[in-house]
């Protein structure tokens, strides 16, 4: 039941002095079996504690196994952006359902439900973070700097990784609940997988919802172009596949929005990952076909170059 985890972690994370150490009290409350770590970094804008929780599988890398590792990562700027505004902010649900996803698993292997592969889930707490001016409502800032932010929530051991992140500031996914990206890999944006969206199906019981993506939102923030939100910047520091798991709703809704937190669709991205978890670890769960991507790069070459900033010097 991944319900009753949010609910009580939306409460803990709804106050203006919740720090990662909060988070971790809770979730060490719940099972030993994990390993969880909490950094905090300071940026120009204020500071954010990073949480890092580590489940081992069954058969998993930690132990010498071979079973892939899944990553799953909470994407945002900040879950509050006091003092401008009072209370936990959209842009939180990403924190949310990555902190969720994190105390199901462990109350799962707590009850003999090991997983086979590894997860690592990575997110920031920071109730007082900056807002930014977007089009076309205000996003959500952050006290660090999406470089800072992939450093602490990008690990090489993720063999794959699922970014999860509010993306309800769009006239592009008009749908209440969640919607999932195509695969994005070294540049390349990649077919939907079709065993993403078979899990999809099954854990929220409807037809798949996906959001489409541009070559602009797999580039690096910073380089003076437009971009849907951070969804996917955990891909311009991997060679891994990632793919965004989008929070979405009908209606535009801003990022420093409050009491526009939806626990029912927050569970929803919280059982979908946990399902693609558990069939990662198997060898169950491809996010893309790689005898496919190894053509498409014989054919027009690497594309690791949307990955940078590119020429900045020419383009001015």
């Amino acid at each position: 039941m991944s319900l009753k985890h949010v609910i009580e972690l939306l409460e803990v994370l709804d106050t203006i002095d919740v720090t990662g150490y909060d988070v971790k009290k809770y979730l060490e409350g719940i099972s030993s079996l994990g390993e969880i770590t909490v950094k905090t970094v300071e940026g120009q804008k204020g500071s954010t504690d990073f949480i890092k929780v580590v489940i081992p599988g069954e058969q998993g890398k930690i132990k010498g196994g071979t079973a892939p590792t899944l990553g799953i990562i909470g994407r945002l700027g900040g879950i509050g952006a006091r003092p401008e505004v009072k209370g936990f902010v959209s842009d939180g649900d990403g924190a949310l359902s990555c902190v969720s996803a994190a105390a199901k698993l462990l109350d799962m292997a707590g009850k003999g439900d090991r997983l086979k592969g590894d997860v690592i889930l990575t997110t920031h707490i920071c109730p007082t973070a900056p807002t930014l001016p977007h089009d076309p409502v205000p996003f959500m800032d952050s006290p660090v700097d999406i470089l800072t932010m992939n450093q602490h929530e990008v690990t090489e051991e993720m063999d794959a990784i699922l970014s999860i992140d509010t993306t309800k500031g769009n006239m592009i996914t008009n749908h209440k609940g969640f919607a999932i990206t195509p695969t994005v890999k070294e540049g390349y944006i990649l077919k939907v997988s079709n065993d993403l969206l078979n899990v999809y199906t099954q854990s929220a019981g409807r037809l798949p919802v996906t959001l489409p993506i541009t070559t602009q939102d797999i580039t690096p923030y910073g380089n003076g172009v437009y971009h849907v939100n951070s969804i996917l910047q955990p891909a311009v520091a991997t060679k891994s596949p990632v793919v965004g798991v989008a929070i979405t709703t009908e209606t535009t809704v801003a990022g420093c929005g409050t009491g526009a937190t939806h626990p029912t669709d927050v569970e929803q991205v919280v059982r979908f990952a946990i399902e693609v978890a558990k069939l990662f670890g198997e060898n169950k769960c491809a996010f893309y076909d790689q005898e496919e991507f190894a053509r498409l790069e014989q054919l027009y070459g690497k594309m690791s170059h949307l990955q940078t900033k590119g020429n900045q010097v020419n383009a001015g």
